[in-house]
């Protein structure tokens, strides 16, 4: 059957009358075209979104702590209840010490849930209202909309404010069109303009948008979550929302109207140096040698507390690189040494999450797990890959600062997103790149151990960094003609032994 994913369309407030209601950035469309309802637009109505406000006006500041203060314009005149609602309880400080649970890059920042689950909150007026829909008012960046579990009727406290795709194109209609969606000149016309998520018009309450710090939503969009799309450590917090007028002050509809620095077109941050006094790891690998190790606290928090408490305690004093595959990666920390051993610091598993800008490169530290991030233990890897050509690259969707990361340096692109790195190597990647050649059995276990004789928690000194293998006297280098063959190969075997026992944990080659 000819299976089409199309971007987004759930964005549930799963009420507690409406629990079980099951939420998610994509749908799977069948060529029946029965997995998708019609949105059908009556006439070519105008777009309101980008209506300047009037001097006196209400309109709401949001306050987001660390990014900055959020303003909205909103429009009574086709959401009058979702309007009411929210200025209402803002009013009550109802929003106040809230988080964004819910974020998803290039779709939307989801908040209102005073549970922080996404299955909490409610109107002003106790439960439930239906917010209705507008054919004026469209799903564009920055666009203001309520959460549902299943319809308008079923809006509470839970809000959204959209970002969505850039860059549309006529091309981008029409998988909708061929499944039963309409859309209208205006409407393409705004999206093609603007981006935004054209999927959800017509199932959604949209009743505000941002007329000043665009640019703060779109960088709260890039913040680290876990496999549940909710952000790690202390989260986004909304700090306060004020009700307040409308003073004549410049609006900002457009994201190319803000100096805005695209995190997709930063540098990764695996090369990012430490800080003199930064706390590193020194794992010493018996025989082998010392090898140094930066951690990135702001973007895996629970992943670095839990390995350098781990290392403090000597946890992984003593255990062996249980799995070693050439032009992979090593990996270790299972006490049982069988891969299916070990826990975090809190008992059992966490949820380590990833963030799009810590990739596989060589020396790339991360957890192995068995069926997502939420399965992250003690184990970990460290990634020595393979060279990558151009043609291999095309075959991921990679940032432009990712691609070229791998084709300078090689990695694991095939891993990216789907598990958690944590660190990078500062010295010691030739001993990485030398343990990697020892000789393994059928199950990729060294035949003599590999040990890991002592881990030590340290500051880093401001002794010289060697990221790169090329820093190494004696460094091994493969040259393209022996990895290109070798790279559609491995990358086969690599889905098959994704396949793994529940009880198994592992970085999937």
């Amino acid at each position: 059957m000819l299976k089409k994913k199309i971007f987004a369309v759930a964005l549930c407030a799963v009420m507690a009358a409406s629990a079980g209601v099951s939420c998610g950035k994509d749908i799977e469309i069948s060529d029946n075209g029965s997995s998708v309802s019609e949105t059908t637009v009556p006439e070519n109505v105008e777009i309101m979104n980008f209506t300047a406000p009037e001097q006196g006006d209400t309109i709401i500041e949001m306050n987001i702590r660390d990014y900055g203060t959020v303003k909205f314009r909103l429009f009574p005149e086709y959401a009058e209840k979702g309007c009411e609602n929210f200025i209402d309880l803002a009013k009550k400080g109802y929003y106040d010490g809230l988080t964004f649970h819910r974020v998803i890059s290039d779709f939307m920042i989801q908040g209102g849930d005073p549970t922080g689950t996404g299955s909490g909150g409610e109107s002003v007026w106790g439960g439930q209202f239906d917010g209705g829909t507008d054919p004026h008012l469209a799903h564009v960046a920055g666009a203001l909309a309520y959460a549902n579990s299943g319809s308008t009727d079923t809006d509470g406290s839970q809000f959204y404010i959209v970002t969505g795709v850039q860059n549309i194109t006529d091309d981008y209609f029409t998988p909708y069109e061929q499944y039963g969606s309409t859309f209208t000149d205006n409407q393409k016309a705004i999206y093609k303009q603007v981006g935004g998520v054209p999927s959800l018009d017509g199932s959604y309450t949209v009743f505000g948008q941002v007329i000043d710090g665009l640019d703060i939503v779109f960088k709260a969009q890039y913040v680290a979550t876990d496999s549940n799309d909710k952000p790690l450590g202390d989260g986004i917090i909304i700090d306060s929302v004020k009700v307040t007028e409308y003073n004549g002050e410049d609006i900002k509809w457009y994201l190319k109207d803000y100096s805005y620095d695209d995190p997709t077109k930063q540098d990764i941050a695996n090369y990012t140096a430490p800080a003199e006094g930064e706390t590193i790891v020194n794992m010493k690998i018996k025989d082998f040698g010392d090898v140094k190790i930066k951690f990135f606290p702001e973007y895996a928090p629970e992943g670095v507390e839990n390995f350098i408490t781990h290392a403090k305690d000597g946890y992984y004093n003593g255990l062996t690189f249980h799995r070693v595959i050439k032009d992979f990666m090593i990996q270790g920390g299972d006490p049982e040494g069988t891969g299916r051993g070990g826990e975090s610091i809190w008992g059992g598993q966490f949820d380590g999450g990833t963030y799009f800008n810590l990739i596989h490169v060589p020396g790339a530290l991360a957890y192995a797990n068995s069926q997502g991030t939420s399965t992250d233990g003690s184990q970990f890897y460290i990634v020595t890959g393979q060279e990558c050509s151009s043609d291999f690259l095309s075959n991921y969707s990679l940032t432009d600062a990712a691609k070229e990361a791998y084709s300078t340096y090689g990695g694991a692109p095939w891993l990216d997103g789907n598990y958690t790195v944590f660190g990078q190597v500062i010295d010691g990647l030739d001993v990485i790149f030398k343990v990697q050649n020892v000789t393994t059995d059928d199950s990729s276990k060294p035949i003599e151990d590999v040990i890991v004789e002592s881990m030590t928690v340290e500051e880093y000194d401001g002794s010289p960094i060697r990221w790169y293998i090329t820093d190494y006297d004696g460094s091994e280098e493969t040259t393209e003609e022996e990895t290109s063959e070798e790279a559609t190969e491995e990358t086969t075997e690599a889905e098959t032994e994704a396949e793994t026992t529940e009880a198994s944990t592992t970085a999937t080659e």
